[in-house]
């Protein structure tokens, strides 16, 4: 039996569209916080047990429709020998500052990476049949950006000098087959989707993105639909736009996840024959006091409700982006709450 996630990335959904938020399990939820006060963020990622049990808390409390492994993008940065570690947030040992350096990349051992298939097993096992899960990796740009600058944050200078002094081609030639091999290794453990988060596309201007960012996602989805025809992909890139998204036509892509920068019902309208559709709630709106959350989120629904149903069979309710950390737990209780009681009738 196809979940609603499954058959939302089909474009054939005649019941009511799943739902599920980038970061549902992290830091703004009180459960993550009781497991963060006995483990480390590392830990939690890598010790199998300790990801499904992250993985599967905003599963029990907000009953979303999907799960998400609990993991981070960064892995195989750490993998490639950057020498990855988590004191506050994320920080690499060095970065790709020059053409030498991306020299000091050793290859890939996939096996380093196994936790995250043995984490998949279990939440696998550990949840209810109609729900789906997710795996998920960093785009090879967005990679790219956090090796060089160690985040994804600033104007990204010396990444985009990367695009044209050759550094970005070499560290894609070191990370292409780990990454491959970490999608398939996440699809067979028992992933119903792969998405790839590209948190950088965006910041690039569609001439570049086309020109720099596409012949690598081309390779590197050809080479995984090859592989797992089975299990679908999502693309997510933030702050990308029309622009950008014509030059994802070609790939082998069943879903696009959107910000909230573009109106929902329009892209629907004119993507929606082509992919899923995934978002695009502001994660702000989290914020707002529960009346005019709730005003809000239905004037969003009842403008999707009024599509036509073949506009609307392929769209994933949820955020343009994560949750924010001290997002109220109240209000996502009350986003799938609304979301159900709007869409009742429509599917369980």
């Amino acid at each position: 039996m196809k979940t609603l996630f499954q058959q939302s990335l089909m474009r054939k959904n005649t019941g009511r569209p799943p739902v599920w938020f980038m970061r549902q399990a992290g830091r703004y939820h009180s459960h993550y916080q009781n497991l963060k006060k006995q483990y480390s963020f590392e830990d939690i990622c890598t010790r199998p047990e300790l990801a499904c049990e992250a993985t599967m808390g905003p599963i029990r409390d907000f009953d979303f429709d999907s799960a998400i492994l609990f993991s981070d993008i960064l892995f195989p940065l750490d993998v490639l020998g950057m020498g990855l570690s988590y004191p506050e947030g994320p920080e690499l040992s060095w970065h790709l500052k020059t053409r030498q350096a991306v020299e000091r990349l050793v290859p890939g051992d996939i096996s380093k990476l196994e936790f995250q298939s043995q984490a998949i097993r279990l939440i696998r096992n550990a949840l209810p049949q109609e729900k789906s899960l997710l795996g998920f990796v960093g785009g090879p740009w967005t990679l790219f950006c956090y090796a060089v600058e160690g985040s994804h944050q600033g104007n990204l200078i010396s990444s985009k000098q990367g695009l044209v002094d050759g550094r970005f081609e070499g560290f894609w030639r070191i990370l292409s087959p780990l990454l491959l091999e970490n999608m398939v290794l996440q699809a067979k453990a028992g992933a119903d989707a792969i998405a790839v988060l590209d948190t950088c596309a965006g910041e690039l201007d569609p001439q570049t993105y086309q020109s720099h960012v596409i012949p690598p996602l081309r390779e590197l989805f050809k080479n995984y639909s090859l592989r797992c025809p089975e299990v679908p992909l999502v693309y997510y890139g933030k702050t990308c736009g029309p622009d950008h998204w014509k030059s994802l036509t070609e790939l082998p892509i069943a879903g696009l996840g959107i910000d909230w920068r573009h109106d929902l019902a329009q892209v629907l309208s004119e993507w929606g024959d082509r992919w899923a559709i995934q978002g695009n709630i502001d994660p702000t709106w989290l914020f707002l006091e529960p009346a005019e959350l709730t005003k809000r989120l239905t004037q969003v629904f009842e403008t999707v409700k009024a599509l036509p149903v073949a506009s609307r069979q392929g769209w994933i309710c949820g955020l343009g982006h994560g949750v924010l950390p001290k997002t109220p737990e109240s209000n996502v209780r009350l986003f799938i709450e609304l979301q159900r009681k709007f869409f009742q009738g429509e599917g369980k």
